[in-house]
C-alpha cells in the first residue's frame, strides 16, 4: 500500500537546489528593495519606485517553471518579476541610479526596466499596459509554432482597465498559450478592491472568457507555484490562457509618496505576521531541505549581493549629456 505524499507541492515537485535558489531570490528581491528605498532617502535615486516588499512569495513562485525562452510582462511594482526572471541586481541598481551600466541604460529607472536575455520584456508604468503586449507575445509564439507560454503581471487596479477585458477575450478567442497573474494586495492605490470591483474574486472574472481562473493565497509559496503548474502545462499543451489571483500585500505605500493614511496600522501589521519569506522558509526547514544554519547563509547571500550591487552601480558611469537620447527612440 502506498501512503499519500501529504508534503506541500513545492517540496515534492521541486529539487532541492531549486528551493535553496528560490529562497535566496526572494530574500534578494526584499533586501534590493529594501537597499533602493535607503538609497532613495539618502538622496541617491531620484523619481520614485513602487516597492513589493510583502509580495516576493507571488513573484519567485509564479517565475519557478519558466524558462528563458518563456516572456513575461510586469508592472511598475516590477522589482521582484524582475529579479525572479533572472535579472541581475547590479545591472537593476545601474538602472534606478541613472548608470550606463543599467538595463536600460539609465534612462529607464524603476518603472521601465526590461531584460529581454531572460524573457523579461519590461516593468510599465501604464497600469494595464503589460496585458495587450503579453497577448501578442503569446500570439508570436502560436504562430510560430514554439511551445514558449508568457505570463502576464498585473495589479487588481488593472481589473478594472478596458486592456484587461479586450486582452483576456482575445488570448481564449484563438487560444494563446498565455497566464494573467494578477497580484491582487488589497488596493488600487488608496483605493481598495472591494469598492472598485464588483466581484469578490478577480479570478470569478475568467469565466467570461471561457478560461479557468483560480483564487490563491499568493502568500503560500506551494499554493502560487501549484497554480502555476497547472496553467502552464494547459498552454503548452495548446489549451489557451487561464487567470490566477494572488491574495497578498504589500507592505509600504503605493509609492513613495504615498501618506497610508487609508490603510490602519492594525491592518498592516496583520499582513506582516502572514510574511511569503518567513513562511517559505519555515517549510524548507520542517522538510529538511535546509537548516537554520543554512537558511540563515542564504540570508546573508543575499545582503551581499545587494551590497556588491549598489557599489557597482555607484562606481558605474553616468551617461553622457552629448547621448541622452540614445536608447530612447527607435533607429529605423
Amino acid at each position: 500500500m502506498t501512503l499519500p505524499d501529504n508534503r506541500p507541492f513545492a517540496i515534492r515537485h521541486f529539487a532541492p537546489a531549486a528551493l535553496r535558489e528560490a529562497l535566496k531570490k526572494m530574500y534578494l528581491i526584499r533586501r534590493f528593495e529594501e537597499g533602493a528605498e535607503d538609497s532613495y532617502m539618502r538622496g541617491l535615486i531620484h523619481g520614485t519606485m513602487h516597492l513589493s516588499i510583502g509580495q516576493e512569495a507571488s513573484a519567485m513562485a509564479t517565475c519557478m517553471e519558466l524558462t528563458d525562452n518563456d516572456k513575461i510582462t510586469s508592472t511598475h511594482r516590477g522589482h521582484g518579476h524582475c529579479i525572479a526572471k533572472g535579472a541581475e541586481v547590479g545591472r537593476m541598481f545601474a538602472e534606478f541610479f541613472g548608470k550606463e551600466t543599467g538595463y536600460c541604460h539609465g534612462r529607464g529607472g524603476s518603472m521601465h526596466i526590461a531584460d529581454v536575455k531572460t524573457g523579461n520584456l519590461g516593468a510599465n508604468g501604464i497600469v494595464g499596459g503589460g496585458l495587450p503586449i503579453a497577448v501578442g507575445a503569446a500570439l508570436s509564439a502560436k504562430r510560430l509554432g514554439k511551445s514558449d507560454v508568457t505570463v502576464c503581471f498585473f495589479g487588481d487596479g488593472a481589473n478594472n482597465e478596458g486592456a484587461f477585458h479586450e486582452a483576456l477575450n482575445m488570448a481564449a478567442v484563438w487560444k494563446l498559450p498565455v497566464i494573467f497573474v494578477c497580484e491582487n494586495n488589497g488596493y488600487g492605490m488608496s483605493t481598495s478592491t472591494a469598492r472598485s470591483t464588483a466581484v469578490t474574486h478577480i479570478a470569478d472574472r475568467a469565466a467570461a472568457y471561457a478560461m479557468p481562473g483560480v483564487t490563491v493565497d499568493g502568500n503560500d509559496f506551494s499554493a502560487v507555484a501549484f497554480a502555476m503548474h497547472t496553467a502552464i502545462a494547459r498552454a503548452r499543451a495548446g489549451e489557451g490562457p487561464s487567470l490566477v489571483e494572488n491574495l497578498t500585500y504589500r507592505w509600504r505605500g503605493h509609492s513613495k509618496s504615498d501618506r497610508n493614511r487609508y490603510r490602519s496600522k492594525d491592518e498592516i501589521e496583520d499582513w506582516m505576521t502572514r510574511d511569503p519569506i518567513a513562511r517559505f522558509r519555515a517549510e524548507l526547514i520542517a522538510h529538511g531541505i535546509l537548516d537554520e544554519a543554512g537558511a540563515e547563509a542564504v540570508a546573508a547571500e543575499a545582503i551581499a549581493d545587494v551590497q556588491a550591487g549598489i557599489e557597482f552601480a555607484r562606481s558605474s558611469t553616468a551617461p553622457s549629456i552629448s547621448e541622452v537620447t540614445r536608447y530612447v527612440y527607435a533607429e529605423v
